[in-house]
């Protein structure tokens, strides 16, 4: 894939960026949200606009460009990845919204930040004109930074086809309730969203049966083929690339534990022991293949799409499936790592240690879910109908 000049500068940006943020690592955990500062300079550069449309003062590039960009993130500070890749597919999503709804969202300013939690969790009631939503959502990433959220909700008007709906909420319809105490990304701010009785107008909710068929309301509006992939392709997309990254951030700790160790037990550097030396190669191989899968299935997906195809289900489903299982073997080979490190990466100042329950924090994501990521993807691979699936 041949860069163009704004991904060029894309990189260039990020690069600049990447010293700052890793120098806030720290100050994420202890604020248990990201930096404010680090949201400024992230917005100021337009990295958030990776995905936004054009004509809304966004970059609209390919969205293996955000991928990257969050990967590389995750590799320094993991809290700020997840977020990064999270509300930076959000400008995409908004994007197949009405045209009406994205000129409300980004008219006055283009560099609103969104957040989201897809959790059907909520009471949600038809109204007219509309819907009428109540309840607490969890697991909304970065949210504290965010002037709009999309819940998710399944609309029961007709019990006999529940339609799983997003619902895009400003900031007076809701508030943040301060939950997220956790183990792992702790420094992402995953709060819950607690709303009471709020009314969505029509152009405000987008059925996730129509994100899966990519045919929704933008694409009158938004005509780049990107815009036509479906929501479960680039938003698991997103949280394997933060994932991965998060990984390759342990090995470059693990490599690091290698190269100074000294065994005290055994009176030797840790970097003569041929056990640590195959399981550096391992690893590193390991999260290799586990990128070069991702890029191959998103780029394939994205110019398939770009070449006027419909969104094969089959290869949509080897997508789902690679990048969970990329992410559960990463798991795997960084567990071992962190076992051959020693005492010290027991102190919960150890970078390593970060990494690791930053690493495991990501695999708790529902879209990180192998088994049933492989499930749709055998039954796929055996003909067998799996139907409109909101996370395929």
């Amino acid at each position: 894939m041949t860069n163009t000049d704004d991904e060029v500068e894309f990189a260039r940006s990020l690069d600049s960026l990447l010293p700052g943020i890793a120098a806030r690592a720290d100050e994420a955990v202890e604020l248990r949200k990201i930096p404010s500062e680090t949201i400024k300079e992230l917005r100021e550069a337009g990295l958030m606009k990776a995905l936004q449309p054009k004509r809304y003062g966004g970059l609209e590039l390919d969205p293996i460009v955000l991928y990257r960009a969050a990967a590389r993130i995750g590799e320094v500070c993991p809290s700020t990845a997840w977020v990064f890749g999270i509300l930076g597919v959000h400008p995409w999503q908004l994007a197949l919204f009405p045209d009406e709804t994205q000129a409300e969202i980004w008219g006055d300013d283009d560099s609103v930040l969104v957040a989201s939690t897809y959790a059907p969790v909520g009471r949600v009631t038809r109204d007219e004109g509309g819907f009428r939503l109540s309840g607490q959502w969890p697991w909304s990433s970065g949210t504290d930074h965010c002037d709009w959220v999309m819940l998710g909700g399944v609309d029961l008007t007709d019990p006999a086809q529940p339609d799983m709906r997003t619902f895009l909420l400003p900031r007076k319809d809701y508030e943040i309730v301060d939950t997220w105490h956790s183990v792992g990304l702790q420094g992402t701010g995953t709060n819950d969203i607690l709303v009471r009785d709020a009314f969505i107008p029509n152009a405000r909710t987008l059925s996730f049966a129509d994100m899966s068929r990519c045919d929704c309301p933008g694409n009158a509006f938004n005509s780049n083929p990107v815009y036509r992939l479906p929501f479960a392709s680039v938003f698991a997309t997103a949280i394997a690339a933060a994932s991965l990254g998060i990984a390759r951030g342990a090995l470059g700790c693990f490599r690091e534990v290698l190269s100074k160790r000294i065994k005290i037990a055994y009176g030797e550097a840790a970097r003569e022991d041929p056990h640590g030396q195959l399981r550096l190669a391992q690893t590193t191989s390991i999260l290799d293949a586990g990128w070069l899968q991702l890029e191959r299935n998103i780029v394939e997906l994205t110019e398939a799409v770009r070449a006027g195809e419909p969104a094969d289900l089959l290869l949509r489903a080897r997508l789902r499936h690679d990048q969970a299982y990329a992410v559960r073997r990463a798991v795997e080979a960084i567990d071992g790592c962190f076992d051959a490190s020693g005492g010290a990466a027991l102190r919960q100042t150890h970078p390593l240690q970060r990494f690791w329950r930053d690493l495991h924090g990501a695999r708790h994501h529902a879209i990180n879910d192998y088994e049933k990521a492989a499930e749709m993807y055998g039954q796929l691979l055996l003909g067998i109908d799996v139907g409109v699936q909101p996370m395929l």
